[in-house]
């Protein structure tokens, strides 16, 4: 067993940064992919344990064997190889192609294939086949479809109820550009936590995020919250947003009473993404949680190497 720096495991990693300031000073702009030829080294802090126990190869088999998408595979997540060795997975439903071009994610986009309406049956076998007793279900956008892929959302959730019943389940949802009977069909299944990342602060969304709306965002969670959800959100920083502004999105996350908040550090996928600004220090990402905790949010999970379904499992009991 080792712990190897992340940026041993990204091929296309070569940085360069300082690794011991808690204190820096975060640059209040969006920088393109173009601005730099090379990405900076990873902080010291950031190492990962590269270990594939049985458990992570389970994971993998049964992913390989049911024809599924993992969002931990097609995000590159750095904590792949904890939560699969802990048996916790976040299923990609409706494909692994998006209709967005977030510039923070390496997920694929394209033009999307046809819905696959065997996808729900398939999920569900692979929570009962793991024996997950929390299961996490997100998706690329889909756009082209009237109802933003909400009924597929809702059939896995029926599915993977009638398979596993004891099994808690966690959906990170789109904004279904505002679609609220989309809302209201995946709320109606009752998972017991919906989720809607807001990922990044007012002022660079229109940039970072060009085909979403940050009061758009806002306004799903409130309405979530309306139909009786427990409710969570992230947020991504080192992006070029102020810590100010970050404490605007916590306090208006609080404004429509969500529930749990998952704060992370990003990391650059690829050279052609979006650079990173800075890096937050671990007392950094410290302090926005005793902040977040003080605004009387059920949990929060802050670290850099924090994702929207780390820990999920145990969010469950802190705010459900």
């Amino acid at each position: 067993m080792s712990f190897i720096p992340l940026d041993h495991l990204r091929s296309s990693s070569s940085m360069s940064s300082s690794d011991s300031s808690p204190t820096l000073s975060p640059q209040p702009s969006v920088l393109s992919p173009s601005d730099h030829m090379s990405r900076p080294r990873l902080p010291s802090w950031f190492k990962v344990e590269a270990k594939t126990g049985p458990d992570y190869l389970d994971i993998k088999q049964t992913m390989e064997r049911l024809n599924l998408h993992t969002i931990c595979e097609e995000a590159r997540c750095p904590n792949r190889w904890e939560c699969w060795n802990a048996r916790t997975a976040t299923f990609l439903i409706l494909g692994d192609i998006c209709t967005r071009r977030c510039h923070y994610c390496s997920v694929e986009t394209a033009r999307p294939l046809a819905v696959d309406h065997g996808e729900p049956r398939r999920v569900a076998e692979a929570v009962q086949a793991l024996g997950l007793r929390h299961a996490v279900i997100t998706s690329v956008n889909r756009d082209e479809l009237a109802d933003g892929g909400a009924a597929v959302f809702a059939e896995t959730i029926r599915q993977t109820r009638r398979l596993s019943p004891g099994c808690t389940i966690e959906v990170l949802i789109p904004d279904f550009e505002g679609n609220g009977d989309a809302l209201a069909a995946v709320c109606s299944e009752r998972p017991e936590i919906l989720n809607h990342n807001i990922e990044t602060v007012r002022r660079l969304f229109p940039a970072i995020r060009p085909q979403g709306k940050y009061q758009r965002s806002i306004e799903l969670l409130a309405k979530a919250k309306e139909l009786g959800m427990t409710t969570k959100s992230g947020l991504i920083v080192g992006m070029g947003e102020t810590l100010d502004e970050v404490r605007e999105v916590m306090r208006d996350l609080r404004a429509v009473n969500c529930d749990i908040m998952t704060i992370g550090q990003y990391l650059q996928p690829t050279k052609e993404h979006l650079p990173v600004a800075r890096f937050y220090h671990p007392a950094e990402f410290a302090a926005l949680k005793d902040e977040g905790l003080a605004m009387a949010f059920a949990h929060i999970e802050s670290g850099p190497l924090v994702r929207s379904s780390y820990h999920a499992e145990r969010q469950v009991v802190h705010a459900v």
